[in-house]
Order: C-alpha cells, then structure tokens, then sequence
C-alpha cells in the first residue's frame, strides 16, 4: 500500500481545479459525485476557463486546426482533456466537430475528405480519438478512426504513422496516442466488437519489451528526451505519459516496468515532489506551470502511477 504525505495531499489540493478534482478521484478514492463539483469548475476558473475564454466563434482556437503548435484547435482541445474540462461540454463539442469536418484525417471513408495520395497519420488519429471518445462526441465517424486504428496495428504491437511508407518498426510516439485514444474509445463503447483489449495488449507489449525507453537491440535510451516529461504532454513520447497510460487502463503491474518506475522515483525531491520539465518549443497561450520548480502537475501523475504499481494485482 502506498501512503502519500498529507502535506503534499494538501499542495496540491491548493492548485487548479484541473488538478483538485483528479487528485480526489485519483488518490482519494473519492465517488464521482464527491468530485463532480470540483470537476465543473475546469470550466468556470483556472487554466480552463482561461482556454474557454480564447476559443473563437467558429469553434476554433487560433484560426486553425493543427497548426501552430501549440495553439491551434487540435493541441487546445487536446490540453482541456488533461485538464478533465467535464464531457458533452459544448465548447468542446463544437471543436471536436470542427476537427471531423477538416481535412486532417484524409482518406478514412464516407465523411472524410479525398485526398489523393494522402494518408491519415496515425499518431494524429490517435489523439483526435482521444478528443472524441472523451468529451463523448456522437459522431458515427468516430467508430471508422478506432477500426481504422486497429488496422493499422504492426506486427510487433505497436504502431508507426510511417508505415505506409515501409517502416516495419513501430514508433513509441505513435504507440503512445493510439494507446491513449484506444482506451478512451473502448470506455465510452464497452460494447464494441473491435478488438480493442487485443490491441491494447499488444501495443503494452510493446512498450514493455522496450522497457518504456530502451534500445530491445542494445538495452540504451533512446532518446533523453523520453526520460523527461513535461506537463501537460503533447504528441511526444515520454516515459510517464506511457506509465500514466497504464495506469488509466488497469493494466496488469509488468516486471519490465520496473526500470520505469525507478527513474520515476529518481526524479523526486527531497519534500516528496516531481518539477516540471520544459515542453517542446512551440508557441503557447501560457504556461500552466513554471520549468524547474515543483510541478502539482507531475506530482499529481507521479503518485497515481506509484499507486497504481503498487496497489494492482
């Protein structure tokens, strides 16, 4: 059983509502309707309602779709599903529209754009899944992205938006938002028929055989930029965003994690808290949380993945 300071309960306690209510749900084991409250007021104040606030009248933010990074309607919707912005809201639902009638996932069938000699990219797909599923969007076009996603699955589990190209091995950068965008489909359709389960495991397995951020050829990191992990993440790859996948998926506790969650416990201060990394260069409404200081944010997910290591099974 993992035990968490209360001093520390109480820090973050003090932060966004973002944050308060998932350390309520996430720590604290408190019932849906305990938090709902506290939920509701990522719309009403904080770093939500200051996002809310900048959407345009189209439903867009920024006047765009995809780019710039990090202001445009895609990164914005995707940064209010970490943030718990409540589902159904209807800021939300009208980007999420916005992102299906664009151009951005070509070639997927009937309500898609043709675009010859496009592909859908498969990390993008993942996240704008991700989008769909959680704010619980009606659209029927978002069953074609999950079938589409389970297609795409390469043989060693995982997944590459270059495999149209010849890349037989999978990417973790892809791996990891189709991940994220599968689990949150397969919770709003417990029923579906897609092999969602099977996917997933292969796309852990994956993960797993690469130890979260290893070489399975040479056992070396990848890349350093997968052991740090800046708060909210974007589209890259790190190490906690994958544990944190795992976590929100139940997944069973894997010896081959266990270098992960050293690393993980390596990055803790000497008070019992995780800082902020800096984020991938890009143009930003604000920064929720200063680089280098203590982050509610990674403490936050630090501690739901311990207490998952620890607790599962």
């Amino acid at each position: 059983m993992l035990e968490t300071d209360q001093t520390i309960i109480d820090w973050l306690m003090q932060g966004d509502p973002a944050l308060r209510w998932q350390v309520q749900r996430d720590l604290l084991d408190a019932k849906p309707a305990a938090y709902a409250k506290e939920r509701a007021r990522v719309a009403q104040e904080g770093w939500g309602k200051r996002l809310l606030d900048l959407q345009d009248a189209d439903g867009t933010w920024a006047g765009a779709i995809y780019g710039p990074k990090y202001t445009s309607t895609h990164y914005t919707l995707l940064t209010l599903r970490r943030l718990g912005l409540p589902p159904k809201h209807p800021q939300a639902l009208a980007a999420c529209a916005r992102l299906l009638d664009s151009d951005l996932l070509p070639n997927l069938g009937p309500g898609f754009p043709d675009r010859l000699h496009a592909h859908a990219d498969l990390c993008i797909a993942g996240m704008v899944l991700s989008m769909l599923a959680y704010f619980q969007s009606d659209d029927p076009r978002i069953h074609r992205i999950a079938n589409h996603l389970i297609d795409s699955q390469m043989p060693d589990g995982g997944w590459n938006c270059r495999s149209w190209r010849g890349d037989t091995h999978a990417s973790f950068h892809t791996t990891g938002s189709v991940l994220e965008g599968l689990v949150e489909y397969q919770r709003v359709n417990p029923k579906s028929r897609l092999p969602l389960a099977d996917a997933q495991a292969g796309g852990r397995e994956f993960l797993l055989r690469h130890h979260f951020y290893k070489s399975h050829r040479t056992g070396q990191v990848v890349n350093d930029s997968m052991t740090r992990f800046p708060s909210p993440p974007q589209w890259q790859y790190d190490f906690v965003k994958a544990l944190d996948y795992f976590q929100a998926a139940r997944a069973q506790p894997d010896d081959r994690a266990s270098d992960a969650i050293e690393l993980l416990l390596s990055r803790r201060d000497a008070t019992g808290r995780w800082p902020q990394y800096r984020g991938p260069s890009g143009k930003y409404f604000f920064q929720i949380e200063s680089v280098g200081q203590p982050s509610r944010w990674n403490t936050l997910r630090a501690l739901r993945i311990l207490k998952w290591w620890h607790n599962a099974g």
